[in-house]
């Protein structure tokens, strides 16, 4: 990661293939209906093969790119395996690759960001990182006081090579509107930026995490390490221990894995209600089974800002689905930009679409699997210009609540976790119990 200024150049010129090769494919387009083929037939051809050059750029790249990646993976079920498939695994292979930086590099930053005496604030520092990610890298020390703490290292140009991506992300926006018609990509992209601005920015972080801490101290449930010394590139936190999470997907026994899975959902649907915000980077490696049975959390550089909890409509919306008023959910979802005004939508695939989202909700006990999920995207795996998918948006407000669903309900399944989801959702989730203080959703 330490040379990602100088692969600017490299970056710009994979992201500045994706318009040309949609230049040629519709030329080419135009050629073959003059030849004789249907329009629907030519327009599915452009569209896949510009789905497969998306998928494979946005697959080459780290940061912004794959940040986009991960927020539209709601898309990937409109799209076949074929495609995605490549894409999964390239950035799969990516996120476990991210190279350490060199302890001579380490040392400079440290050096630039706490001065020549940096060591004086450390008994010990391990040149060695415990964990290495996208932007940053973690090391283990212990400080000057005897607390073993976590040190986070912000890579050099992390935040120039991300914001770059975003730049010419930016100009894509008609390619993306050949694939999904109904996205408003432009304001994804810019709610995208903006979120990652404060990912760059640990002083942001630090603030995030604190707060984390102190609404969870000596929670029955929860441990969040608190932060002991913080700037903009470099985060000191408290040393936490624990059993990752990914292990207990691959080694726990069936008890481990439904509590693991049930604290999981519980801190993220608690939240909102209780610190403003939703932890927005929920993959295994950030959560710990600690031995007094809590769920220890990491990293807050990714957080949704949300003061007032989840957006009531989202409850009520889940609550309606269920008692089957699909008049009212699909003006609720126009009204909350889900469904742009131009967009019209096929009721029946909508509810087909929307059933697994909502299915944990509707039944007092529900297990999550693999199995189940394969099967859910396999229902809406359809590149037809009219499938259901391709016609919905991502309000911004949205943005980040959905990329935390998405990749929650993929940890869940992972885990094959049985619990009682419906009753954490009545209990931290405005609107979706029935009541009637609740503002009617207009259908007109």
């Amino acid at each position: 990661m330490s040379d990602l200024p100088r692969r600017a150049v490299t970056r710009s010129a994979k992201l500045a293939t994706l318009p040309l090769g949609f230049a040629g494919r519709a030329a080419l387009g135009i050629g073959k209906r003059i030849g004789g083929k249907s329009a629907e037939v030519v327009a599915q051809e452009i569209q896949q093969r510009t789905a497969e050059q998306i998928f494979k750029v946005l697959g080459e790249l780290k940061g912004g790119a794959m940040k986009l990646g991960q927020a539209l993976s709601i898309f990937e079920a409109a799209l076949p395996p074929e495609i995605v498939g490549p894409y999964r695994a390239t950035l799969t292979k990516l996120q476990d690759a991210a190279p350490p930086l060199p302890v001579a590099t380490v040392h400079k930053v440290l050096t630039e960001q706490l001065g020549d005496d940096w060591r004086e604030n450390f008994q010990s520092f391990d040149d060695q990182p415990t964990a290495a990610a996208s932007i940053g890298q973690v090391h283990k020390a212990v400080w000057h006081d005897g607390r073993e703490v976590a040190v986070k290292i912000q890579y050099p140009g992390a935040g120039k090579a991300l914001l770059g991506d975003f730049a010419q992300l930016a100009r894509l926006g008609k390619l993306f509107g050949v694939l999904l018609p109904g996205l408003d990509i432009k304001a994804v992209l810019a709610e995208l930026r903006e979120r990652i601005a404060e990912e760059l920015d640990y002083l942001r972080e630090a603030e995030a995490q604190h707060a984390f801490a102190l609404e969870f101290d000596d929670d029955p449930d929860f441990h969040v390490p608190d932060v002991v010394a913080a700037n903009e590139m470099i985060l000191v936190t408290e040393w936490m221990d624990g059993t990752p999470l990914s292990r207990i997907i691959s080694d726990g026994t069936k008890e481990e894995r439904d509590r693991a899975g049930l604290l999981f959902v519980r801190f993220l649907f608690c939240s909102p209600a209780r610190v403003g915000m939703l932890h927005a980077d929920p993959h295994p490696g950030n959560f710990r089974m600690l031995p007094n049975g809590k769920l220890g959390v990491l990293d807050f550089g990714a957080v949704n800002r949300l003061p007032d909890g989840y957006p009531r409509a989202f409850g009520q919306l889940t609550r309606i689905f269920n008692q089957g008023d699909m008049d009212t959910v699909v003006a609720g979802l126009r009204a909350e930009g889900f469904i742009r005004p131009e967009i019209e939508v096929d009721v029946d695939a909508l509810r087909v679409f929307l059933a697994p989202y909502v299915e944990p909700t509707a039944v007092e006990e529900f297990t999550f699997s693999r199995e189940w999920l394969q099967a859910q995207a396999a229902s809406v795996t359809d590149l037809r210009p009219t499938n259901v998918v391709r016609q919905l948006n991502l309000p911004v407000t949205y943005v980040l609540i959905h990329r935390v669903h998405a990749a929650g309900v993929g940890v869940l399944c992972q885990l094959g976790t049985t619990a009682r989801f419906r009753d954490e959702v009545i209990r931290w989730v405005p609107g979706f119990s029935d009541d009637p203080n609740d503002e009617p959703i207009s259908v007109s």
